[in-house]
């Protein structure tokens, strides 16, 4: 399968159980930073999220308190780099231990002695290890020399140690198409579960020229969709359609909720300057979904992220029988 069955059941049974209850807006992620602590410093992150002090970093507490608040079956722990986080196992024991399948966002760079012989492997806790490019894209992106090889090496010792691992792939202006595919083709020799390839959000904190307008997207990722058959793409056919400027969707920034040392990120994980609320009920009801779900804001045009759009990508694959057959086949596909 192109993710475990148990990862996919619980999103499906959560989907169904939501629009049962006749909501239609309803969180599926949540995007979980309990410290802003990074030991990398890349050339397309916000910059708030690697300048933070570990001393600011949240309780476990706090961090449980905002999953139990939002619901949502599926925590992405980013930052940040997680692994930095001192009480790493006390959370994700605890996350487990409330049937939430976790994702760990992590450069690999400390995986070897923060997280391996820590945290035993689970069929609930995957690592998903960001590899922008092939050694020398990546280094360059990450501004250090042997991050690509550390990445490599992390990756290998952990399909040996029996953990669930991904790689994460982040488009920019100057990525080479036929280097992304050879980042897929890494994925078989490494014996990884699949890759995640998305364009980068156009921050406006950083200042180096490196993101995509949306022509530019739409040029790369048509050429991505030329290959994502051969490999093992996370991203449904529909987002990819999408990316590739070949159908419009509704971003869903409700779908992939964002908690912070600085409290809810309204709207969303990427949208920088809208301010952070303490109080999910807060968040939740005075966020002006509509008005973000139309993309009319100016920071929302070159936008075409996966953690924005791929819930709209699900749902509209399902309004026809052809579509959520093709989903099933393509989710079945390993």
């Amino acid at each position: 399968m192109r993710y475990p069955f148990g990862f996919t059941l619980a999103q499906a049974k959560h989907r169904n159980r939501m629009e049962r209850a006749g909501l239609r807006r309803y969180p599926t992620v949540l995007m979980l930073e309990p410290l802003y602590t990074c030991n990398l410093a890349c050339i397309g992150c916000s910059t708030e999220r690697y300048t933070g002090k570990l001393k600011d970093r949240m309780s476990v507490e706090r961090c449980l308190k905002a999953v139990d608040d939002c619901g949502a079956p599926i925590v992405n722990i980013c930052g940040g780099e997680p692994t930095l986080y001192p009480e790493l196992k006390e959370l994700i024991d605890a996350l487990i231990a409330r049937n939430k399948y976790i994702i760990i966002c992590t450069n690999a760079l400390r995986l070897h002695d923060k997280f391996y012989g820590v945290i035993p492997p689970s069929d609930h806790l995957f690592l998903m290890v960001h590899l922008d490019g092939m050694r020398e894209t990546h280094d360059a992106i990450t501004r250090r020399a042997g991050v690509f090889d550390a990445a490599i090496d992390a990756i290998r010792q952990g399909h040996d140690l029996g953990y669930t691992i991904y790689l994460n792939t982040t488009v920019y202006k100057q990525t080479d198409v036929a280097e992304v595919e050879q980042l897929c083709q890494l994925v078989d020799e490494l014996k990884a579960k699949g890759i995640l390839i998305s364009p980068g959000y156009e921050y406006e904190s950083v200042e180096a020229d490196v993101f995509l307008t949306k022509e530019q997207i739409h040029e790369k990722f048509r050429a991505i969709r030329d290959f994502s058959r051969k490999y093992k793409i996370c991203a449904t056919p529909t987002f990819l359609e999408f990316a590739a400027g070949l159908k419009e969707l509704p971003c869903a920034p409700w779908s992939t909720v964002n908690y912070t040392p600085k409290g809810w990120k309204a709207p969303c994980y990427l949208i920088e300057g809208e301010g952070y609320i303490d109080d999910w009920r807060e968040f939740w009801e005075t966020t002006d979904w509509a008005y973000w779900e139309s993309r009319q804001d100016r920071r929302c045009q070159n936008c075409k992220m996966h953690s924005g759009f791929e819930h709209s990508a699900v749902t509209e694959a399902m309004k026809t029988f052809k579509g959520t057959v093709q989903l099933a086949a393509w989710s079945l596909r390993g």
